[in-house]
């Protein structure tokens, strides 16, 4: 098993840096099907079937967009326990754009919230939102570095 991070220590003149090493590793199982394996889990990555893959993973962009709304839906969960802000769920959906030319990046991402219940907190829901966003996702943060970002929040009452 792949150890989680790697965390070094340095002390310089009494000040600590703390340095997070994540490890991963990627595996080909034939054709344009890949495992990838990380201390939490695997994943399977393949390609379309008309590249030679056979459908039996996610592509690698798609597994971008989703470290993109993961990461931000368990900070958004995690703030709304906190803030005692209740909402019967949520969803989150993405919609990219890809652009034409090689190498093909995400030029414009849109993320878009979606919570169910009723009696909303909006003020906290949006706090949560909005802290993941500028403050705690790093995924989003690292989307800023090639993309444009944004987002919108719906509400749908029960």
């Amino acid at each position: 098993m792949l150890p989680m991070c790697v965390i070094i220590l340095l002390n310089l003149h009494l000040k600590s840096i703390i340095i997070m090493i994540n490890k991963i590793e990627v595996s080909w199982k034939g054709d344009m099907l890949f495992e990838s394996v990380a201390p939490e889990g695997s994943v399977m990555i393949d390609a379309d079937k008309e590249v030679g893959g056979q459908g039996k993973g996610l592509r690698p962009k798609a597994m971008m967009l989703t470290a993109l709304g993961g990461c931000t839906a368990m900070d958004v969960a995690s703030l709304l326990k906190k803030m005692r802000a209740e909402v019967d769920g949520f969803k989150i959906e993405i919609e990219a754009n890809l652009t034409d030319e090689h190498p093909k990046y995400y030029d414009k991402v849109h993320v878009i919230y979606r919570f169910y219940g009723s009696d909303f907190k909006k003020d906290k829901i949006e706090k949560s939102v909005n802290l993941s966003i500028d403050r705690y996702c790093g995924v989003f943060e690292m989307f800023r570095q090639f993309s444009n970002i944004s987002h919108k929040i719906q509400y749908f009452e029960k």
